[in-house]
């Protein structure tokens, strides 16, 4: 929050104080030239001032490495601490890569194959005592190193998937490192070439007119050598970029704090509005500002959607998308309410480019495996899941039905594909009698063998995620299957979905770029124990998708993409139920705000002014 400068009242009274005291006349020349400082400090802009964002995460992050990470907090803050070589247009839609840590966009040749890339000169790492007080600059020599880590073996990199099989002697590299244990980061990637300190080129084993997509991803902010090498062990709690913003105080799974770095450069705020009046409005606001205008950004770890809400109405929160729980209360309709229309409170509302599909574990020794009992069981379960259930008593209506695993306003995404998993509850009755599921006393399902069948799903603590467990346990009974709710911390989640130790979840994916590729990856063999969460092992599957990576968005690609959706239905490995409709909530004196597709976090293209006091 701005401070506030002391009242004018109370130092005319001090200086007539010392006035009436009578003293001589140089103590008063002294007084007069100390008030003249304060008045001149007081009539100083009000860009002198902190300007203080406060935001909150509804989950934990896990670290700031941005090659081990994979959630979207992470992410966010990532995308303020780090710069990648590309980034997106912040007003353009759809979205449009532009330039970031790169001059200019990149020169693409060889078909798609030799990707060369200028880097902006005089850009600087954050302070840190590894630099020993000098200002290190940004050459290509770092973004080469920054791509060997995604695949050295012992980083373990989720974000892998964005290199793999493409750059020439990159992976040859790799599986060197997992038969020596040592990953050489000295000798060159015949793929990775610094032309000059400015100048790098990535020489790809195959076409792909995509690969700036994946440069433009904040886990793929450039890192110093150095930085990784001084803290190894603890790379996640020691992040140095070149981003507008630092670490500052960090109370794990609490609140984060980002500073300025006084290292970043000066840029300026300008993006063309295009005919869309909100991003005329904002540009009116915004347009020729310096950037960042803001210094601090205060980041609360707060999981309980009521608390988040509670803090929004009284301002102590400048941003925050509506809890679905809450849309109620916030929205007629589409609409923002008139009471939040009168506060000066403003919505933002987009179709989030992304699925929350259902998941089992095909590893799991009780639901996995590629028997027909086991498939007709993983159907069955999906078949009980009521989605207009789900998105009424879960989304509050915030989401629409889609059924297909790429997302709309993604390309590959196709709004005519008929699913085989709606919900069908006397079908699931039909598979588990017919497979042998008999059902035992008390009116639950056994396993063929006669033992016990309970169906362990996999959740947050949130109440959200208790609503969720309600909603679940619902549809398992309808079945015949017991249910029983696993609780974990979002980051404990993750670390178990990596370790093939998740058996059921709902989850969501959200367009890192908006390909189809970016989704059909997540089913892909070599993923699992990355972002696989469904540790899905199909030879055939691969296959077709591997097909997909030499192909450009297509009829021809999206054929092979409708093929990989319908396996993924027949042998119950995923169930797409829904895309969220994101509602974002702002405050009145937050100045610049639009909700972008893509971009985890947007804190650096903002303003704020005086806040006001908000009326409950």
């Amino acid at each position: 929050m701005a401070k506030m400068r002391p009242g004018m009242g109370q130092w005319v009274g001090f200086a007539g104080m010392i006035e009436r005291k009578g003293y001589e006349r140089g103590r008063r020349m002294k007084v007069k030239s100390v008030w003249v400082l304060w008045l001149a400090l007081w009539m100083s802009p009000l860009q002198a001032q902190e300007k203080v964002l406060h935001v909150a995460f509804s989950a934990s992050e896990t670290g700031f490495d941005p090659v081990q990470t994979s959630d979207l907090n992470t992410a966010a803050v990532e995308q303020q601490l780090f710069e990648s070589l590309l980034t997106y247009d912040y007003l353009a839609r759809p979205a449009k890569l532009v330039p970031r840590l790169a001059a200019t966009m990149p020169s693409v040749s060889g078909q798609g194959r030799i990707w060369t890339f200028t880097l902006k000169k005089g850009v600087y790492f954050s302070p840190d005592p590894v630099f020993q007080g000098r200002k290190r600059e940004v050459t290509a020599a770092d973004v080469v190193y920054t791509l060997m880590r995604f695949m050295d073996p012992k980083n373990r990199s989720p974000y892998k998937f964005l290199l793999e099989g493409k750059i020439e002697g990159l992976d040859e590299r790799a599986d060197q490192a997992r038969v020596t244990g040592h990953f050489d980061y000295d000798t060159p990637v015949a793929g990775l070439t610094v032309l000059d300190p400015w100048h790098v080129r990535v020489h790809l084993k195959t076409t792909d007119y995509d690969f700036g997509h994946a440069m433009a991803q904040p886990m793929m902010g450039i890192v110093a050598r150095e930085v990784i090498e001084a803290y190894a062990g603890d790379t996640a709690s020691h992040p140095v970029g070149t981003g507008p913003y630092r670490l500052g105080r960090w109370v794990r799974s609490a609140r984060i704090e980002l500073i300025r770095n006084p290292n970043y450069r000066s840029e300026v705020w300008h993006f063309s509005p295009g005919n869309d009046p909100e991003n005329q409005r904002v540009a009116a606001q915004m347009e020729g500002k310096t950037l960042p205008r803001i210094d601090r950004i205060d980041i609360q770890i707060i999981e309980e959607a009521q608390s988040a809400w509670l803090s929004f109405g009284k301002g102590e929160l400048d941003i925050l998308g509506i809890p679905a729980q809450f849309s109620p209360l916030a929205l007629s309709g589409d609409q923002l309410r008139p009471e939040w229309v009168r506060r000066g409170i403003r919505l933002d509302r987009i179709v989030e480019p992304a699925i929350a599909y259902y998941f089992i574990n095909q590893q799991d020794p009780l639901l996995g495996g590629m028997t027909p009992a086991r498939i007709a069981l993983r159907r069955a379960i999906f078949l009980a899941m009521n989605d207009g259930e789900m998105m009424r008593v879960i989304d509050k209506g915030q989401a629409i039905r889609t059924t297909y695993p790429i997302p709309p306003g993604v390309a590959g995404a196709d709004a005519q594909y008929q699913s085989l998993l709606n919900y069908d509850p006397e079908l699931a009755n039909q598979l588990l009698d017919a497979y042998g599921y008999r059902r035992d006393r008390t009116g639950y399902r056994l396993q063929p063998d006669g033992k016990p069948l309970e169906v362990r799903y996999t959740t947050g603590l949130s109440s959200q995620d208790r609503e969720l467990d309600e909603v679940m346990k619902k549809s398992l009974d309808r079945i015949g299957l017991r249910f029983s709710s696993n609780k974990l911390k979002f980051p404990d989640i993750i670390r178990a979905e990596r370790q093939c130790q998740i058996q059921f979840r709902l989850s969501a994916w959200i367009a890192d770029y908006p390909d189809g590729d970016n989704f059909m990856q997540l089913w892909y063999g070599p993923h699992t124990h990355e972002n696989n969460a469904s540790c899905y092992q199909d030879p055939e599957w691969d296959r077709l998708y591997e097909q997909t990576l030499t192909l450009p968005d297509s009829p021809r690609r999206d054929a092979l993409y409708h093929r990989l959706a319908r396996r993924l239905e027949l042998y119950g490995v995923t169930k797409v139920s829904t895309s969220a409709l994101r509602n974002v909530l702002s405050q009145p004196w937050v100045l610049g705000y639009r909700a972008h597709p893509i971009l985890p976090s947007v804190w650096n293209y903002l303003d704020v002014e005086e806040r006001h006091e908000a009326t409950p």
